[in-house]
């Protein structure tokens, strides 16, 4: 929800156009849940959440790492404050080049998911640690991320192997149960399969240290979603019923849980109109859509919740529609979304828990918009 802080800036400031406000208070608030909620996990913030530089800085000097996915992310971490011992590149799909230049800021920590990505780590980052990402199904998630990134268990032995014949160092295996993801059992089944890999290098002599357990923890949207805490005791009771007493070095990369409920898009309404005169469904269509910031509306994956002055009168569903000349900038139209019929053309409206994966996605100037603004307090 907006807190007084954004709700304050908005009525002081009053910027215009559509806007992203991030509370770097709430950021602090989450760093910390994060950390008492898995205090032997090493957080690797997931920078392509939101790169801000504030958000940066503020991380940095709460002693977080980075989960980078490519070297311009690299280098923004570098800036706030980070040294190279505390990012990972984390993107399985790297140019060479790339990862040489990654190597010279210092990188040593390298996703992998297939033997031909070990080669160019090989070749141009020799003696780099690396972990090898295993395929989960993505279940209970809501943004699955099932298919892109990732093999099967048995291909991460001979991934790992190939890379510690090369001389590389073959540090661990990573999986992601998906964005946004409300089940708490998701990591048992990953975990499990993390732990078969352990098992069958260490019986060749190849002793693997660490498991990346990935994001997926979610921002409270519509539906309430477990605390932080909750996340970290079902986590640590699977990673005790797979490893024992043996615990593997752990870090978790959080991304959408660390900044999503810290921000909050203040948008307008640009028009509301019927497509016939017997419709019973309003369009109404703000000053922000797909291409300006809200492309995780994709098949209507992510429901924000949206707060207007009006809130309280009599509410009806509509079909929410972004400003573009492109017959795709529709939000919900599906499962249409209740907004007061009361609402106008040029009310404001506030949607919430838009902190990760709004200002990085908008569109440099699509139909002549300009990018997402973003003010950090």
């Amino acid at each position: 929800m907006a807190t007084q802080r954004i709700l304050d800036f908005l009525a002081t400031r009053r910027p215009d156009g559509p806007c992203l406000i991030v509370d770097l208070d709430v950021v602090r608030d989450n760093y910390r849940a994060f950390e008492k909620a898995l205090p032997e996990s090493r957080i690797f913030y997931a920078v392509k959440a939101n790169p801000a530089p504030e958000i940066l800085r503020l991380l940095a000097s709460l002693g977080s790492s980075f989960d980078t996915a490519s070297v311009a992310e690299i280098e923004m971490a570098l800036e706030a404050g980070a040294t190279s011992d505390r990012i990972s590149y984390g993107n399985t799909i790297k140019k060479e080049r790339d990862i040489a230049r990654a190597y010279d800021l210092g990188i040593r920590l390298f996703a992998v998911d297939c033997v031909e990505e070990v080669d160019k780590i090989a070749r141009v980052a020799p003696g780099s640690r690396v972990f090898c990402r295993v395929l989960t199904d993505g279940e209970g998630a809501e943004w699955p991320l099932s298919r892109k990134f990732g093999c099967v268990p048995a291909m991460a032995v001979d991934v790992l192997r190939h890379a510690a014949a090369l001389g590389l160092d073959a540090h661990g295996v990573s999986f992601h149960v998906g964005s946004q993801q409300t089940d708490l059992s998701a990591w048992d089944k990953a975990l499990g399969d993390a732990k078969a890999v352990f098992a069958t290098l260490a019986d060749e002599g190849i002793v693997l240290k660490m498991v990346n357990m990935g994001g997926g923890f979610p921002t409270r949207y519509l539906k309430d979603v477990p605390a932080a805490q909750a996340y970290g005791q079902a986590i640590f009771e699977a990673l005790s019923r797979h490893f024992g007493n043996r615990l593997p070095e752990t870090i978790i990369e959080p991304g959408r849980g660390m900044v999503g409920n810290a921000g909050v898009i203040k948008s307008e309404v640009v028009l509301i109109s019927k497509k016939a005169d017997n419709d019973n469904v309003r369009w109404v269509y703000l000053d922000i859509g797909k291409f300006g910031g809200l492309a995780e509306t994709m098949d209507e994956a992510i429901r924000y919740p949206i707060v207007t002055a009006r809130d309280g009168d009599e509410a009806a569903p509509c079909v929410l529609a972004g400003p573009t000349c492109d017959s795709a900038d529709v939000m919900y139209e599906k499962t249409p979304y209740p907004l007061p019929l009361s609402l106008t053309i040029g009310d404001e409206v506030l949607i919430e828990g838009t902190g990760a994966y709004t200002t990085t996605y908008a569109s440099v100037a699509f139909n002549g918009f300009e990018p997402l603004r973003s003010y950090v307090i």
